[in-house]
């Protein structure tokens, strides 16, 4: 039995759509849906090449996390150079990690990030920068592994050294390319208020679909029950949305 086969026995409804009734991704990108305009410019903070979007089974999805051509300039930044191919962006520029972001003041009206602040080295700078290019009353999304998730625990567990290994294993269809040292400071609710003092701040962790299951159905069903009895603050992912102060 493969993957896709355990994934619709247990969620028979992503057979129409292909997402399930847990799907957190499905959440952020909606909220982030119900946010923009079509006269907005909007950043992909940690855009990458995209792989978010080029790499998801689902075309729902892939819809829904697609800005381009919903509002009317969607840009893409990133340390890694191959930021600078990805084909969701109507434009893309690198930056240095302990450097500014490549933009002027009050330059988006909105911010998006995925699966990046757990990368984030010094998070009090990059969250004055990302406030800093953000237009006052604008607003920063970002969907990260909660730091008290068993995700994120593993993952300090096993050590940066282990990471690429360890994810070759869990996860096989993700590419190396895609995986950054991760560092876990901007992954709290405390930390994320903290960073942004002064903006209005709601974090809050979710659990989605398992993620780690092998093919296995009586692993994926275990995952299940964890996720279950997981008391709110320790779910495996933290959502973010954040709002800079209007003038």
């Amino acid at each position: 039995m493969g993957a896709a086969d355990v994934f619709e026995r247990f969620y028979p409804e992503a057979r129409f759509g292909g997402f399930s009734r847990h799907d957190v991704s499905i959440e952020f990108y909606s909220r982030i849906a119900a946010l923009i305009r079509p006269e907005f410019r909007v950043l992909d903070f940690g855009a990458g090449r995209g792989a978010q979007i080029a790499d998801d089974p689902s075309a729902f999805r892939r819809g829904l996390k697609t800005l381009r051509g919903r509002v009317a300039h969607v840009d893409g930044c990133d340390v890694d150079p191959a930021v600078l191919e990805n084909p969701f962006l109507d434009a893309a520029k690198t930056f240095e990690p302990d450097g500014p972001l490549p933009y002027a003041d009050a330059s988006f009206d909105l911010i998006y990030s995925s699966w990046v602040f757990e990368h984030i080295a010094e998070p009090d700078r990059m969250a004055a920068e990302l406030l800093r290019v953000l237009k006052p009353g604008g607003f920063i999304c970002a969907m990260t592994p909660n730091r008290h998730g068993y995700i994120a625990l593993a993952s300090r567990l096993a050590g940066n050294r282990s990471h690429v290994a360890l994810l070759e294993k869990i996860q096989p269809d993700r590419k190396p390319e895609d995986v950054f040292q991760a560092f876990y400071r901007l992954n709290t609710p405390a930390a994320v208020a903290r960073s942004f003092r002064g903006a209005e701040v709601v974090a809050y962790a979710r659990s989605s679909d398992p993620g780690y299951y092998f093919g296995n159905a009586l692993l994926f069903r275990a995952f299940q029950v964890i996720h279950k009895l997981t008391p709110p603050a320790l779910h495996s992912t933290l959502l973010i949305f954040i709002r800079k102060p209007a003038r």
